[in-house]
């Protein structure tokens, strides 16, 4: 069984999300709705639109590390995320294929308190699912 999902954005780590806005600002981007913060994610963020696929730019909130791999590896682009209607299932379903939950679904900030979950493929890429309402 294949997951059905849609996709929303791609999250970029920052050092700190004032040093980047500009160059998205000079692709065309602009901000999408208010700044977030995330406590139990430990980040701040916003979302932005323009000539691509919407962004989602991120920075550790004060004392957090959420984001210290990959900034110090330098690492920007660090997941794409997708809406999915049934977070528990699409789970599974990744985890039937041999993907890595790395944290169990968890309430966010930036999504109205709709559920998170972040799964680690096989391949290595970091993928978001959001729980999704109509």
């Amino acid at each position: 069984m294949k997951s059905q999902l849609s996709f929303h954005h791609i999250g970029y780590a920052t050092k700190k999300i004032s040093n980047e806005i500009n160059f998205f600002f000079n692709m065309g981007y602009v901000l999408e709705g208010d700044y977030f913060e995330d406590t139990l994610q430990g980040v701040r963020g916003c979302f932005m639109h323009g000539n691509g696929p919407r962004i989602e730019l991120l920075e550790n909130l004060p004392t957090h590390h959420t984001l210290d791999t990959w900034v110090e590896n330098g690492i920007k682009m660090y997941h794409m995320a997708f809406l999915c209607d049934n977070l528990d299932s699409n789970i599974e379903i990744f985890i039937k294929s041999g993907n890595k939950v790395l944290c169990k679904p968890t309430p966010a900030a930036a999504f109205n308190e709709r559920k998170i979950c972040f799964i680690m493929l096989k391949n290595l890429q970091l993928i978001e699912l959001i729980e999704h309402y109509e």
